[in-house]
């Protein structure tokens, strides 16, 4: 089973709408990569109901901590840095689209983490 992951930090006040924004921007994002890379696992992900789980992680170093991770496991990932045109200034890093990739990979990156 292929599931997807995003994250994203807590630390940064945002409103509702502007969290699922973000969290829709590294979904495609990081879908978009593994399109790239393996399409074959997008396929089937999409096949078979596009699992996609939220968490949250306390600030910039622990994101940044995960995507050093996946990146050296060669995941298709994706970070998402807010232009500045509403709530928070330009450049700033909020969020962390993982996947879609095997469930069993990706849960040994991310079970520590909790639910958004």
């Amino acid at each position: 089973m292929y599931k997807q992951v995003i994250i994203v930090r807590k630390d940064i006040k945002l409103g509702t709408g502007k969290i699922a924004s973000q969290v829709a921007h590294a979904s495609i994002g990081s879908m978009n990569k593994a399109l790239q890379t393996n399409p074959r696992s997008v396929k089937v992900w999409e096949e078979t109901g596009s699992k996609k789980v939220v968490l949250k992680v306390s600030d910039l170093n622990e994101l940044r901590s995960i995507e050093k991770i996946v990146k050296r496991e060669r995941i298709p990932n994706f970070i998402v840095v807010d232009a500045g045109l509403t709530q928070i200034r330009a450049s700033t890093v909020i969020a962390l689209g993982i996947g879609p990739v095997d469930e069993e990979k990706i849960d040994k990156i991310t079970s520590s983490l909790k639910l958004l």
